[in-house]
């Protein structure tokens, strides 16, 4: 039997060593356990997968209706339900495979201790790294978002990074003015890797009726309506964390191996794929194949050659 993962995929990220470049997106496969009942689907295929957004206590979510497609896109406002850290700890970690990939917990919460409470328990644990995810809104704060505001994420960032020398990858939200300077303020804080980018804010009205689509009025926009966006916010991270050997985990829109290879160039040294499995479930097999194609054809010895490897005229 051939190889499904080519060897030339191998690469680091954070110090762990991962079979391929591809990182399955929180929100898209559960906590793990979803794609495996899809026939062909294999956890080997991908680097890592990032658990479903995780609070200190269970959370129900928002009401329906929860996900809408949109023209390019996918409309999503689930409302982090969940059943709670102590459960994703004690039940469903164990039942993981972690032989077959890594495994990302994805951190979540509502006020500043929140996240490092969260942060705490899954340090004891066999969860390989923490995604932050700092766009949560703060109650102590009138509901502002964390993410959108650099001295809040940098806060935020600390918090965690005072239990736990897991690696802590900060998922970075589009809806700010400057994502550069709040990469800037987490790195100091000490972040050890990006997610570019969360979802786009957006919403949805049936004009029939005149009232929103999703119960909670607004959601998060996915899938290949926001490429442009999150590329261009890739590019704009990767100048502050490069200095800093900071890796990027570059996602918003990957449905094909084009869009990977973008990605890689603009400067993330790994991709996320999330909407694009809705579309096809085994998405990741093709994703491989076609990267390690293209690293043979242009004599490219490791994904690494490729990051960040954007020219610019007269180069």
């Amino acid at each position: 039997m051939t190889e499904r993962v080519p060897a030339s995929l191998a690469t680091e990220f954070c110090g762990l060593k991962l079979a391929s470049p591809l990182v399955l997106l929180s929100g898209c496969v559960g906590f793990g356990e979803e794609y495996t009942r899809v026939a062909g689907f294999s956890n080997r295929d991908v680097g890592a997968i990032c658990l479903k957004g995780t609070t200190l206590e269970p959370r129900l979510g928002n009401p329906p209706h929860r996900i809408y497609e949109t023209p390019e896109g996918m409309l999503n406002a689930i409302g982090l339900q969940n059943p709670g850290v102590d459960k994703v700890v004690g039940e469903i970690l164990p039942s993981l495979d972690f032989d077959e990939t890594r495994f990302f917990a994805n951190v979540c919460g509502s006020s500043i201790e929140e996240y490092r409470e969260v942060t705490r328990r899954f340090d004891d644990s066999p969860i390989d790294a923490m995604e932050v995810n700092i766009s949560c809104p703060n109650v102590k704060e009138g509901g502002v978002q964390f993410g959108n505001y650099p001295e809040m994420s940098a806060r935020v960032v600390a918090a965690c990074r005072e239990v736990t020398d897991k690696p802590l990858i900060i998922k970075l939200s589009p809806n700010q003015t400057d994502i550069a300077e709040n990469a800037r303020q987490c790195i100091e804080a000490g972040a050890d890797a990006f997610a570019v980018i969360n979802t786009v804010a957006g919403m949805a009205i049936d004009a029939e009726s005149r009232r929103p689509v999703l119960g909670n009025v607004q959601g998060g926009l996915s899938g290949p309506a926001i490429k442009p966006i999150a590329l261009l916010r890739v590019h704009q991270v990767r100048q502050v964390a490069a200095p800093h050997d900071i890796p990027i985990i570059g996602q918003g829109g990957i449905m094909d191996v084009k869009d990977a290879l973008e990605f890689m160039i603009a400067g993330a040294s790994l991709v996320g794929v999330g909407t694009a499995l809705f579309y096809q479930p085994l998405a990741c097999r093709s994703l491989n194949a076609g990267i390690a194609d293209y690293l043979e054809r242009h004599e490219l010895d490791s994904v690494q050659s490729l990051v960040g490897s954007l020219k610019r005229d007269g180069a």
